[in-house]
């Protein structure tokens, strides 16, 4: 792969007769040429999606979500369309790709890569199997054989690493853009080989990803934190099967949409510089990808959090209450005070799951963090404010160091805790997530068990183990036709919220 982006390549435009950028035809000859031979990296491509899909069924128990669901058209009928999970609607893939990618995305529970750009790589599963399933079905009305969901895995694998591997050395938060540039520009190359374009088609459909304008971090961030952050995931996945849709029916491309002067992407959006890469593509980010399994809360927190719940039970152990607290001090890394450390008002569930001192207020208080403890019930007691305000961040170099370190990849906070009597207890520090590489062994039990709690939310035990015993078995999944897979998601009704139990 190119260390720098140069026009030195012998592809041309079919429309143009100028070299396409090379930083193009790296994700493009990936995409369509690299054979994945990393068991470690399939394995955990079926765990990213069973969590991703189970993340989604939660999101069905909000209305903030379930409010965008559905044919734009109310009574719109798409002959073959495709599904989206834990509903009856049928859609045609552009918008059943926004519906599935948004609630993959909703509630912050999804994978996570950490690296010079922040994202949640399996956001493009939202694109990848609502364009499966869709072809799938076409295929079947035909006569023709389905995809199977080792399409489905593979593609998740190499959208992984597409996104994963462009954030490693290349920060778009630093120009103020947001990392769902990643989920659109890996979504339509993995998306464009499902439907089986040419490789002169699919050049064409990444260009075109990159020559959209681009989400604003604003969404993200006091004072305009909200709930686009939720489904701009959704968008992201849905433009990419447009784009790709597009480039298939042979729409031009743009060569040197990243290095053009003046106009290009670099000179543009990315303050002139060209993208750097520290690796080729292969199967390194899905091997290392980070799992939320404990906690709904934004991943530079999941250590804290992981040490508020410690805390609590050490707090009570001296005889002490929350009361008693004077100041908690985090120690933690330079990402981790950029992104969510926050004083003030909050304005909302949007902006208190990227507020660390509210995901730590709420456990020491609680002993809890879940989903439900950023809406505004739960928010309005008084104790999580008074506690907020004293809670501090401070960098510690070495676990900015450590945060960025291939071999390490750590997310450490560590956090103490002083009393109004002047003692203290001592630091608890959690260098690596429940869901890191370095605790998979401890992390996926817990990660199934994820998975079968967002099962139970949807549908009756019978259905629960029908999808539990294909999702589990890496062979049977793989040879499981997409559409039967997503038949299985299906639900008669649309009854959403959360069920009785």
């Amino acid at each position: 792969m190119s260390s720098s982006e140069t026009n030195t390549t012998t592809t041309n435009s079919a429309t143009s007769g100028r070299a396409w950028d090379d930083v193009l035809v790296d994700i493009v000859d990936y995409v369509r040429d690299y054979k994945i031979d990393s068991e470690l990296a399939l394995t955990t491509a079926r765990n990213i999606l069973i969590d991703a899909l189970g993340c989604g069924l939660e999101a069905l128990e909000y209305p903030a979500a379930t409010k965008l669901l559905g044919p734009i058209v109310p009574g719109t009928t798409v002959p073959n369309g495709a599904r989206v999970i834990g509903t009856n609607y049928v859609l045609d893939p552009v918008q059943a790709a926004f519906d599935n990618g948004a609630l993959v995305r909703w509630l912050d529970f999804n994978d996570t890569w950490l690296a010079a750009e922040w994202g949640h790589p399996s956001d493009n599963s939202g694109a990848i199997l609502t364009v499966a399933d869709w072809i799938s079905r076409e295929r079947v009305a035909r006569g023709e054989e389905p995809l199977t969901m080792q399409a489905v895995i593979e593609g998740i694998v190499k959208a992984h690493e597409i996104q994963g591997v462009i954030a490693l050395e290349n920060s778009f938060n630093a120009v103020g853009l947001d990392h769902v540039i990643l989920v659109k520009v890996a979504s339509t190359a993995v998306v464009s080989t499902l439907l089986g374009l040419s490789r002169e088609q699919t050049l064409a459909a990444v260009s075109l990803a990159f020559v959209d304008g681009q989400s604003l971090r604003t969404y993200r961030h006091a004072p305009n934190a909200g709930s686009r952050k939720s489904w701009a995931a959704g968008d992201a996945c849905s433009r990419a099967v447009k784009l790709a849709l597009m480039a298939q029916t042979g729409e031009m491309g743009y060569p040197t949409v990243l290095t053009a002067p003046t106009w290009g992407f670099y000179d543009v959006s990315f303050g002139g510089k060209p993208f750097t890469f520290q690796r080729p593509y292969g199967s390194y980010v899905a091997e290392n990808v980070l799992f939320k399994i404990s906690y709904p809360a934004e991943f530079h927190s999941q250590t804290a959090v992981e040490a508020a719940h410690t805390l609590k039970d050490r707090i009570e152990a001296a005889g002490k209450t929350i009361d008693d607290i004077d100041e908690v001090t985090i120690r933690t890394h330079e990402a981790c005070i950029r992104i969510i450390d926050k004083q003030g008002p909050l304005t909302g569930p949007a902006d208190r799951d990227h507020c660390i001192q509210y995901m730590v207020a709420v456990p020491l208080i609680f002993g809890r963090l879940t989903a439900g403890d950023y809406e505004d019930s739960v928010a309005a007691d008084p104790r999580i404010d008074t506690l907020r305000a004293k809670i501090h961040c401070v960098e510690d170099p070495q676990f900015t160091k450590d945060y960025h370190d291939p071999e390490k990849r750590s997310i450490a906070n560590a956090l103490t805790v002083k009393f109004t009597d002047g003692t203290s207890l001592d630091e608890e520090v959690v260098e690596y997530p429940i869901g890191h590489r370095r605790r998979r062994e401890e992390g996926l039990p817990l990660l199934e068990a994820k998975f079968r709690r967002n099962l139970a939310r949807r549908f009756d035990e019978a259905r629960q183990q029908e999808l539990a015993d294909v999702s589990l078995d890496q062979a049977k999944l793989a040879a499981t036709p997409v559409h039967e897979y997503v038949d299985l998601f299906v639900t008669a009704e649309n009854d959403f919220g959360p069920k009785e139990k």
